[in-house]
């Protein structure tokens, strides 16, 4: 089937996706007021410039509004940092996935990026089951959808750098 170890040195490979995950775990199991970033973004930065950019924003993310009119411009500019989170915690675990499959099998790129998109999805999955039990934070399957389009955005990397080499 393939499966065989490439080289049992290689596995140390492995300590890198969990290690993310685990950061992800922690990340998850922090209620919202010790994650909010916009006093921070209030002392710091001076965002108002942004407004006029900003001001086309208004729509609805898990029955919230997000628009500068409800959020301000520092609530709009945290929701798309919180949400790029999302996607880049995403596509990094795949490609450490990857990786770390790439290192310990010998299967072909499309087998190693199935698997890896899968285990990914999972993890996004059970993250957002976690975050229902953590205070004053909420599962929401559309985060799950942004995690899931970091996935197949590494995915499409991993395979267009797999093809530009042949």
């Amino acid at each position: 089937m393939g499966q065989v170890c490439r080289n049992e040195k290689n596995y140390y490979y492995w300590l890198f996706p969990f290690a993310w995950m685990s950061i992800i775990f922690y990340a998850s199991a922090q209620p919202y007021e010790k994650q909010d970033i916009k006093p921070m973004l209030s002392q710091t930065v001076d965002l108002s410039f942004l407004e006029p950019f900003l001001g086309w924003i208004d729509f609805s993310y898990n029955h919230s509004r997000v628009s500068l009119e409800a959020l301000g411009t520092n609530g709009v500019i945290e929701f798309f940092i919180r949400k790029g989170a999302h996607f880049a915690a995403f596509f990094i675990l795949l490609v450490l996935f990857y990786l770390a499959f790439r290192k310990t099998v010998t299967w072909g790129a499309l087998r190693l990026v199935t698997v890896s998109f899968s285990l990914t999805i999972a993890y996004a999955i059970m993250d957002e089951l976690h975050q229902g039990l953590t205070p004053n934070r909420t599962p929401y399957i559309g985060d799950v959808f942004i995690d899931g389009f970091g996935a197949i955005t590494a995915c499409m990397f991993l395979l267009f750098l797999k093809n530009k080499r042949k």
